[in-house]
């Protein structure tokens, strides 16, 4: 009775030796398929060098490390060139999508809008969404509207029943630096009279308007 029992509890071991021997075939087998593009692979980490050009990716699974060789990063990560490996480093926040450096970020993911280099769920006060390319842009904080300019008609100031005036709004000199270009200069128009005849007749006036 104990010889039966002694064999059965054997071939229960050495069904789960095979099975175990399989799965770590299979396991193996599958890493080594990550292996393109890798000067160095191992079976317990993935690549630790890649081949000139391509980057060397290395990601977390619980406790274990693994690497892969690709040619372009992918989101989340960002490129770094160096003499011995090109290494793909993660971006910081987990909210960007592609970044330039480990904290500025280029692009967010979908949910989340972009400012100075930084993603948000709600852009920051003073700025406003722009929902077209998820960007946060800054508002305009205009100073006080200049004098109107004299009433002129291509370039004169008479000659002419009717002209236009100009006036300009601009960012205050402090805040320049912090808006976008585009709000820069402000400027609005408007219709005016002028002087229909200019000083010394009207031959003077017609003579200026030929010019």
């Amino acid at each position: 009775m104990q010889w039966i029992l002694f064999v059965l509890l054997l071939v229960v071991n050495s069904m789960e030796m095979l099975t175990q021997a399989r799965r770590k075939k299979r396991v193996s087998t599958a890493l080594f398929e990550n292996c393109t593009g890798c000067v160095m692979c191992t079976e317990d980490n993935g690549c630790t060098s890649c081949q000139q050009r391509l980057f060397l990716l290395i990601w977390r699974d619980g406790i274990r490390q693994y690497g892969a060789c690709v040619h372009a990063c992918p989101s989340g990560y960002f490129g770094v060139r160096g003499q011995e490996v090109n290494r793909c480093i993660k971006c910081r926040s987990s909210s960007c999508e592609s970044c330039f450096s480990k904290d500025f970020c280029m692009k967010c993911k979908e949910q989340f809008y972009l400012h100075k280099g930084k993603c948000f769920s709600t852009c920051p006060p003073n700025t406003t969404a722009q929902h077209s390319t998820r960007e946060c842009k800054e508002k305009c904080e205009m100073g006080p509207w200049g004098n109107w300019s004299p009433c002129t008609n291509q370039g004169r100031t008479c000659g002419s029943k009717w002209g236009s005036a100009t006036r300009v709004r601009e960012v205050p000199q402090n805040s320049k630096e912090e808006v976008a270009p585009m709000c820069l200069v402000v400027s609005e128009s408007r219709k005016c009279r002028m002087k229909k005849h200019c000083p010394g007749g009207e031959l003077q006036g017609q003579r200026a308007q030929r010019r």
